[in-house]
């Protein structure tokens, strides 16, 4: 009792932060819809709030007939899988090329996890200098206007950006599962004639699975948050909705209108339904990862 006692005290101010700022904003985002805000400012006289109007399940039908929402939620989809597959294939590509015994290796090591010392505003900043406008440094045009500004282009080209910053974590997870692999398996396979490749697919791969398991789960949830890159990367494209992403909607919608918090807040429900529905898809497919006993 007395070492319970410490714990949930030494547990008590995160949890009061997390309590205030996750849990509680999590349940409250709930009741949103079943709200509608005043169209006007918002407040009433003398200064009070204005009370919001309940509309039941209206704004839930609206949104969820709407094609803006499904629309969204099928950019987001791509956005996911263009990204998630790329940055672990990067990642692993880096960390096999840097899991070798040469001289200098660790220079290489340090160049290559670099970018996890990048934010997503500094990637998109560097890459908006760099494609984003008519003068930028790579003079990249489609239908000759600027890459970002293209329709068909945009999304790719954002995600380019999303694999770029979010490599250098890639590339260190998939070391740390590299380095976890006995030599002597390796080498095992080795001296009964498998070629690297072969010892690459039946010894590494297979040992190797947890961590991309991680990686994947970790990395879509991430990318079905990615908000940064496309308000700072996008101004066409997220207006016009060729890169107009869940995540984004929920912000353009909360801060358009006072009266659209609630659809604001439905778009929020409908991303994390999402991502839970992957979320419990992958972990099914758990079953096919190998933990080495």
């Amino acid at each position: 009792m007395r070492e319970s006692a410490l714990a949930y005290a030494m547990l008590a101010p995160s949890l009061l932060i997390f309590g205030a700022f996750v849990f509680f904003p999590f349940v409250k985002n709930f009741s949103f819809p079943f709200y509608q805000q005043s169209t006007a400012s918002g407040f009433g006289t003398f200064g009070k709030a204005a009370p919001p109007k309940w509309v039941g399940w209206q704004q839930w039908h609206e949104v969820f007939t709407s094609r803006t929402f499904w629309h969204s939620a099928w950019v987001t989809v791509q956005f996911v899988v263009l990204t998630v597959p790329l940055g672990i294939a990067f990642g692993l590509l880096l960390a096999v090329l840097a899991h070798q015994r040469l001289r200098g290796i660790t220079i290489f090591r340090t160049i290559f996890s670099s970018t996890v010392a990048s934010s997503a505003a500094v990637a998109s900043t560097i890459f908006f200098s760099l494609i984003g406008t008519e003068s930028g440094l790579w003079k990249l045009r489609i239908h000759g206007h600027a890459l970002l500004d293209d329709k068909t282009w945009a999304l790719p080209a954002i995600a380019l950006v999303s694999v770029w910053q979010s490599l250098g974590l890639s590339f260190i997870v998939m070391s740390s599962g590299l380095q976890a692999i006995p030599d002597d398996l390796l080498e095992a396979a080795r001296v009964d004639g498998a070629s690297s490749v072969r010892r690459f697919r039946r010894v590494t791969l297979p040992l190797l699975s947890p961590t991309i398991f991680f990686a994947f789960v970790v990395g879509s949830i991430s990318a079905f948050k990615t908000f940064a890159e496309i308000d700072l990367l996008s101004p066409i494209g997220k207006e016009t909705g060729g890169t107009s992403l869940l995540a984004y909607q929920v912000k353009r919608l909360a801060f358009e209108s006072e009266s659209r918090n609630g659809q604001a807040a439905i778009f929020a429900v409908g991303l994390f339904a999402i991502v839970l529905l992957l979320t419990l898809i992958q972990m099914r497919l758990e079953r096919r990862v190998h933990y080495g006993r």
